[in-house]
Order: C-alpha cells, then structure tokens, then sequence
C-alpha cells in the first residue's frame, strides 16, 4: 500500500538567489563533462553544485550556505501540480501534468513500488554518500500510476522556469490501491532505501517523487538505441534506410541497414540477449548511425520503444529489464524544490 502525502519543501529565492532559468538542470545522471562545467558557470547557487558536486562535503557546506543566507526558502507542507511543455525528440510539442509529493519507502516486496530496470553499484554508491552528507532529496523520482491523470489550476502558476510550471494545491492523492512503478530513479530509490535502513528515523523513511498517471496524452517512451564496439556475429537482411517507425529490430553498420530477425521479444532484451560489446546508449537514432559513419563505433542497434503497459507488464511479473531500457521524455527538471530530511 503506497503512502503519499504533503511535505515542507526547500525552494530558491529567487530575489536572492537570480533568476530561476539560471538556477536548474536536468538530472545528474544525464549530465555530461562540458554540461556539468557549464551549469557551475551559470550561478553559484545552481543545482548542479550539489547534484554534482566537487565533494559530498562541500554540497553539504553549499546547501546549509544557502539555507543560512535565504538562497532557499521554505514554504509551509504543500503538494505542487507540476505541467511540462516539451517537444519531444520526434519533433511534437506536448504536456505531460504530475503531482509532486512526499512518498513513504517501500521495499520492492511489498509490490507498492515497483521497478522495471536493473541497477548496478556504482551509482547508488555515490548517491548514497550525497545523502548521508546533505540529509536532503536534492532530486525527485519519476513514477507512474493507473490513477486519474492530474488536472491543473487555472491560475497564474507559483513557479516557473522554461516548459516547467508548478502549483501549490491543498492535498494529495489517495493511492494506497495503486501500484506504482518506477520510471525514472532507480538508483536514487535504492539509494534512499539503503539510507533509510542505515538512518532509521521516521523522517529518512520520505523521498520526493512526482506522481504521473499513465493516462497523461503527454506521457511518452522514446527508444535508446545501443552504439556498440562489437556485435558478437549479429547478422540480418538487408533493408532499406528506415524512416522514424522501425519495422523491427535494425542494425546499422557498413553503411547499411539490417533487420535482425527475432521471436517477438522486446527490442531492448533481444539486443541484451544478443551480447553486444562496449554498449553506449543514445535517445536519438541519427546520432547512433553518425558514431558509426565517424568510426566510432563498429555497428548501432536501433530500437523500437516498448508500450508503457508492456513496461507495467513486465515489472508486475516480478522481473526487470535491461540497462536504459525506457526513455521517458522529458527529464524532470533539478532545482525547482528540494526535500529535507530535517
């Protein structure tokens, strides 16, 4: 049975702090090197010095700065609407609405909140550290549920920076008979829960998640193709260049397009099942093919996306699947509020 409910959040001032658009970033885990230089550049008090920090201590030392001075304010237990306007990697202008709430942990037994994809280590170990130094959820998780999608205020919003816009509202859903699955934050979810068995207080046993119903128009799964080193023997027919819509599994290398043949798995296990070499990933197919016209790479396999009830499916048999197998687009934006633990 999930728990929601509201919390007092951390947000900037931006009086104090500069304009909000200067202030935020994507998640950590899709910041590169350059990206990473480029946000700590924008302010001092950009999220990214703690997100991503030169040291877990020195976000500690930045966060408690900026409690002390008024760079963050505090508002009094709300739940915030969130509305996204994006366009997506296909070129379509969308809204995707959520609601931002303060979630009670659940172990994956208990079939509360469920995860679709594998984790590994290293990550988690990292955000871990972060959080035990910061005491606070600097980022919100991604989950999905079957519930009535979100209706937003009509009204001049209280927050807003880019496609983001953000409401206080009065109260939080009932979802103790939904299940909720993991979109986005695996390793930030696995992480909380490692903290909280280590920390043990009522209050650890909260994280920041933004609730999304599957019934949203503006809720999309975008593929993330595979740029590989080596194809382990793949072989396939040959096709012509495939336009947006894949007929199936495609792998490029040599200048050429081949369809893989397969037995009506996912694309992202037949790809797993296949055990390329030296995997990076890429949302967009173009990109993928480029790295291998650049010699980057020897091949890319270019995925279909897999239907969000396929997704459902797969976490509610009890099983996960591979690597960045889902790109829920957009990110959810870091910096717009935070989550103490304190």
């Amino acid at each position: 049975m999930a728990e929601v409910r509201p919390f007092t959040a951390l947000r900037y001032d931006t009086a104090v702090a500069g304009p909000l658009e200067e202030l935020v970033a994507p998640p950590y885990d899709v910041i590169t090197k350059d990206d990473r230089a480029d946000y700590l550049g924008r302010s001092p008090y950009n999220v990214v010095h703690l997100t991503l920090p030169d040291s877990e201590e020195q976000a500690a030392r930045d966060l408690a700065y900026w409690r002390d001075s008024g760079v963050l304010t505090t508002n009094e237990r709300s739940v915030w609407a969130l509305s996204q306007q994006y366009v997506g990697p296909d070129g379509v202008e969308r809204t995707r609405n959520g609601l931002v709430v303060s979630l009670r942990l659940e172990s994956y037994d208990t079939r509360a909140v469920l995860p679709h994809e594998r984790t590994h280590a290293g990550p988690k170990e990292g955000r871990l550290r972060l959080l035990r130094a910061t005491r606070t959820q600097l980022e919100p998780i991604f989950l999905l549920h079957d519930g009535p999608r979100t209706e937003v205020p009509d009204r001049a919003p209280d927050l807003e920076t880019g496609g983001d816009r953000l409401w206080r509202v009065d109260t939080a859903p009932d979802v103790s008979d939904l299940q909720l699955l993991i979109a986005d934050g695996h390793h930030r979810y696995e992480t909380a829960l490692t903290f909280h068995d280590e920390d043990g207080t009522e209050a650890s046993a909260w994280l920041m998640v933004v609730l999304v119903s599957t019934r949203e128009q503006g809720l999309t799964i975008f593929p993330t193709h595979r740029v590989v080193q080596h194809v382990n023997g793949v072989v396939g027919t040959p096709i012509e260049p495939p336009g947006d819509d894949l007929p199936g599994l495609v792998l490029y290398r040599d200048g050429e397009y081949l369809l893989v043949e397969g037995n009506g798995a996912l694309d992202v296990d037949r790809v797993d099942a296949l055990q390329p070499q030296g995997v990076t990933y890429t949302p967009h197919a173009r990109d993928a093919v480029a790295a291998v016209d650049r010699g980057d790479a020897a091949a890319a396999f270019l995925l279909r996306p897999p239907q969000i009830e396929d997704v459902f499916a797969v976490a509610r048999r009890g099983d996960v699947m591979p690597q960045k197998s889902t790109y829920f687009f957009p990110k959810l934006t870091s910096g717009l509020l935070f989550h103490p633990l304190d």
